[in-house]
């Protein structure tokens, strides 16, 4: 039903930036609460950020005030601007859509694009 394709995530320095993007297909895109999650090796996937379809953000602390989570309906595409960049951050980005902007409300998921983080 709905199909999610990252990009943006690549190698960088810590203390840089990236802007991850996930493009989504259907045109209820507008009404999906939708998310970032990521994995690091030998971790469990964890909740980043979430955004409602009415347009409010919700973020883990660790990255508060660093990332910033937007949609664009127009373009069925929701962006992670993640400054600051630390090497904690490296992992397996994984966009998700789904009913609720929380961990649990999330049904479809992209494949990862991966972001590393060197110090």
């Amino acid at each position: 039903q709905v199909q999610l394709v990252e990009s943006g995530g690549g190698l960088v320095q810590a203390g840089g930036s990236l802007r991850l993007s996930c493009a989504a297909s259907g045109r209820t895109f507008s009404i999906y609460a939708m998310g970032w999650f990521r994995q690091a090796p030998g971790k469990e996937r964890e909740f980043v950020s979430a955004i409602s379809a009415s347009g409010s953000a919700y973020y883990i602390g660790s990255v508060k005030g660093r990332f910033t989570i937007s949609r664009d309906n127009d373009k069925n595409t929701v962006y992670l601007q993640m400054n600051s960049l630390k090497p904690e951050d490296t992992a397996v980005y994984y966009c998700a859509a789904g009913w609720k902007a929380a961990a649990d409300g999330m049904d479809y998921w992209g494949k990862g694009t991966l972001v590393t983080v060197s110090s």
